[in-house]
């Protein structure tokens, strides 16, 4: 499974979630569900925006997980 791991970036970047949304020019509730790992795509150019304002690479803030035996699906 992939994993969206803003939260310790946006923490070394010292930006709050509504600063990001704003400059991402995603709403609050999209980012929080990036976030929350409740979202099922990312688009490419929303992940573009997340990276060139974070000043990181794709793979800062994702990563995968393999699911373990029955572990339910989202």
């Amino acid at each position: 499974m992939i994993y969206v791991d803003l939260s310790v970036m946006m923490a070394r970047r010292e930006i709050g979630a509504g600063e990001l949304a704003q400059r991402v020019g995603i709403t609050p509730a999209n980012l929080s569900i990036l976030k929350n790992n409740k979202a099922r795509a990312i688009r490419f150019s929303t992940l573009d925006a997340i990276c060139r304002e974070l000043n990181c690479q794709p793979g800062d803030i994702l990563s995968f997980r393999p699911e373990e035996p029955g572990e339910p699906e989202d």
